[in-house]
């Protein structure tokens, strides 16, 4: 059994996580810089379909490939909104959804149904080499959440910042790597 390398990156900033607004398809990134983070020649790059991970993952590899399960949250009918926006119009619906993993007010998908959404991905992830798998940082948080086997209370207690990298390893479980 030869070892699988998953180095997660989360996507660089964008406008909406700098304005307290809830993430978008469409999203960009803002300017990253002139220095691409290169990766190396042998490291196979995934991206998320969203624009945000697509153009993080141009900087880092000129050959990364789509991988849908890596999508961000379905936020449903609150894609786009302002926080400043939900707390002022529908201030219980956002309460419940930041307070029930179980939730899903906005019609979308609830925290914990992209966790098992991301357990099942895991599980079915054996392609050994080493991979950058470029995402968002909810989906990195579920990602943490079941190697680690942490209670789906734990959700809010994880940041994950733009470019934050999270590394696992598999040889025969996953593992998380600190490095």
């Amino acid at each position: 059994m030869k070892a699988i390398r998953l180095t997660l990156i989360c996507h660089a900033l964008t406008q909406a996580q700098k304005t307290g607004r809830l993430h978008h398809p469409e999203d960009g990134v803002l300017p990253m810089g002139d220095q691409p983070l290169t990766s190396a020649p042998t490291v196979r790059t995934l991206t998320a379909p969203e624009r945000r991970a697509g153009e993080t993952a141009a900087w880092l590899s000129s050959q990364a490939q789509i991988e849908p399960a890596l999508a961000d949250c379905d936020l449903g009918r609150w894609q786009g909104l302002a926080l400043k926006q939900l707390q002022a119009e529908q201030p219980q619906e956002l309460a419940q959804w930041l307070g029930d993993p179980y939730s899903a007010p906005h019609g979308g998908e609830s925290f914990v149904a992209l966790r098992e959404r991301m357990q099942t991905w895991l599980t079915t992830f054996e392609t050994p080499g080493e991979w950058l798998a470029v995402t968002h940082p909810m989906v990195i948080r579920a990602l943490l959440m079941n190697v680690l086997g942490s209670p789906v209370a734990s959700f809010h207690h994880i940041d994950v910042l733009p470019l934050s990298r999270l590394e696992l390893s598999w040889s025969g479980h996953w593992r998380l790597r600190i490095t």
